[in-house]
């Protein structure tokens, strides 16, 4: 199981979003994803339990504000807690209930305000329970170390009803479980659609783009981080790609770039440089030719030979670090010659 804690200011958004369907879908995609999925998209909420008490989104709302009204001191009263079964578990609507009321049990809200409502759009059935931190005598409830407790939770609830396993998050593993490999699915398809924009791209811009238009956020200061579309963000370090990383594969792109379009591609395209270099020595240099003579083609054969003629040409004689040079051997030898003979001199 996996469960998250989170606390808010409002009672009204918290409550809204756990008793109505998605409000980004229509009646007919509801339909049609319902078709397609064979899940419950629409009326996808069912309320497990109401604790202390009753009524609409309104009324909740109403009644959560009132008993929240006890302790001015708090500033955050909404507790929302969710729990979902990890894939291939499967869960009866009443041991939903039941581990609903464990949750509330092990976070202080018992005898608090709370609803329990189950959703049935995902592929994994997963709980929600919105519960008021401030208790009917003014006390509030904790939520201090929350991670652990929920984790701890969760490992407990997987052993009592006999369900699949799932590590805890890394900080409250023992030494020995941290070194278990972890698989993060998440992680792993963004790497690989950073790859994917990378390859071919030269500009900052374009890759920012392309990760834009695979529905990433991209934020970038003195690092770079990607923010899904379900608002989870991961860090470029993470993943194996960051700032200065993507900018190195970005400056190689753009020289590799510029060296292929400086050289020929083939034989072919060679030929036809060779061909027109030849074409416009010729115009500045005409070779003397009969006066019968009509006109001059340069073959594929010549053309070739012409532009190993040209390169050679174009080639130095001597580089430093080549070896001997014969030229230099010849200065010498003339300026001891030289030398020799003004020391005869009387």
């Amino acid at each position: 199981m996996i469960g998250k804690v989170t606390i808010g200011a409002s009672f009204y958004h918290c409550i809204s979003y756990c008793l109505e369907d998605k409000r980004k879908l229509s009646e007919q995609q509801k339909e049609q994803l319902s078709f397609q999925e064979g899940l419950q998209h629409k009326d996808r909420a069912e309320v497990l339990e109401y604790n202390h008490c009753f009524g609409n989104k309104r009324e909740l709302t109403e009644q959560f504000r009132d008993v929240g009204k006890l302790s001015k001191r708090v500033e955050k009263p909404v507790m929302h807690l969710s729990i979902r079964s990890a894939p291939g578990d499967q869960l009866s609507t009443e041991q939903w209930r039941e581990i609903g009321r464990a949750a509330a049990k092990e976070f202080g809200l018992e005898d608090h305000q709370y609803i329990c409502v189950l959703h049935k759009d995902t592929q994994q059935p997963h709980i929600h329970v919105v519960g008021n931190r401030v208790g009917y005598d003014g006390k509030v409830a904790s939520d201090s170390n929350s991670y652990a407790r929920m984790a701890a939770l969760c490992r407990r609830l997987e052993k009592e009803y006999d369900l699949r396993q799932v590590l805890s998050p890394r900080r409250f593993l023992s030494p020995k479980d941290r070194q278990i490999p972890r698989q993060d699915i998440r992680k792993d398809r963004l790497k690989a659609e950073i790859k994917q924009a990378l390859q071919g791209t030269r500009s900052y811009q374009d890759f920012e783009k392309r990760m834009q238009d695979k529905g990433y956020l991209v934020d970038k200061g003195r690092g770079i981080a990607f923010e899904d579309g379900k608002k989870v963000r991961t860090k470029g370090s993470e993943v194996g790609y960051s700032l200065q990383t993507i900018e190195r594969v970005l400056a190689q792109n753009e020289q590799k770039q510029r060296l292929s379009s400086t050289q020929p591609k083939d034989k072919t395209q060679q030929r036809e440089m060779a061909r027109k270099t030849v074409t416009q020595a010729m115009r500045h240099h005409p070779i003397p030719v009969e006066e019968k003579t009509i006109g001059f083609t340069v073959s594929d054969q010549m053309a070739d030979g012409m532009s190993n003629m040209v390169q050679e040409l174009l080639r130095p004689e001597y580089s430093p670090g080549a070896g001997r040079n014969p030229w230099a051997e010849e200065e010498e030898w003339k300026r001891k010659k030289k030398k020799k003979r003004q020391s005869y001199r009387p």
